[in-house]
């Protein structure tokens, strides 16, 4: 819900800061911002952004892939991650933003772990910045581009996620306060190989690892890294989610994915290979 975080947003024309009032979000200089009746807000302002957001079909393959549990060890990797940066006698719960949040089931899986915290679902998709507004009490929904300026305070987030999404560097470094943490989850070159290998279907990236660590130096120290691999025997219909959940849906339609899938045997084995890195800021 909005009202668990509006102290943590900034005005996207101003910078100041926030307050919910009714249905709009107020700024300290009246700047006003429309509560969609989904129970997100657009803080997205200015030239419309260049970004194509996932599609609602991506959105729900997503949404029900992960709800089946076959990405499990990878969320509770990332909350595990998270935990392990929290100190037990800190007088503030953790503030959490999630960057290209998508459904925003990490960011839940975390706020679960860490009683008390709270986070904001930021994407730059609607049907994504609908499905985080009802992910979880403590989560407010953003629709903003991650590639500007964050609608966020300076120095406000003990922590950010990027999980398999985008991040802006120097905004992420505002962000978060002084010893903050950035998580991030990257593929290996490993990561559904089985799948991507089909024709037509969207390679994974293996110099991802390298440029995340090219981007982030000298604002961030890498303070730990965790290998997370392990096997998925996936039925068709799993399949089909997977499939259509990624980059590979903006590429290959619906239709030449069916086809791609059917003849494969069934179950089929899949590996799930990523890299979850905790990042510190640094001053």
């Amino acid at each position: 819900m909005l009202d668990a975080v509006t102290d943590l947003l900034a005005c996207p024309q101003c910078g100041l800061g926030m307050d919910l009032d009714g249905s709009a979000l107020l700024c300290e200089s009246g700047h006003n911002f429309d509560v969609a009746k989904q129970g997100y807000v657009t803080l997205l302002t200015g030239a419309a952004t260049r970004f194509t957001g996932d599609s609602a079909d991506m959105i729900a393959a997503r949404g029900d892939f992960l709800s089946a549990g076959h990405y499990d060890p990878i969320r509770d990797a990332v909350a595990r991650a998270c935990a392990d940066t929290v100190s037990g006698d800190s007088p503030v719960p953790p503030r959490i933003l999630e960057v290209g949040a998508g459904t925003g089931q990490y960011l839940a899986t975390v706020l679960d772990a860490l009683p008390g915290s709270r986070g904001i679902g930021l994407d730059v998709s609607k049907p994504a910045v609908r499905r985080i507004a009802r992910s979880h009490p403590r989560v407010g929904a953003v629709l903003a581009d991650v590639w500007r300026q964050l609608p966020v305070r300076s120095g406000s987030l003990s922590h950010v996620l990027s999980i398999f999404a985008p991040r802006n560097a120097d905004e992420t470094h505002r962000v978060l306060e002084p010893g903050g943490r950035l998580v991030v989850v990257t593929p290996t070159s490993e990561h559904l190989r089985e799948l991507v290998a089909l024709p037509g279907m969207v390679q994974v990236d293996d110099r991802k690892t390298e440029r995340l660590g090219a981007a982030l130096s000298g604002a961030f120290d890498r303070t730990a890294r965790r290998e997370v691999r392990f096997p998925m025997a996936l039925p068709h219909p799993a399949l089909t989610l997977l499939a259509g959940m990624g980059p590979s849906a903006h590429h290959v339609t619906a239709d030449r994915r069916a086809a791609l899938l059917a003849d494969l045997p069934e179950p089929f084995p899949v590996t799930a290979s990523v890299v979850v890195s905790v990042w510190t800021r640094r001053d």
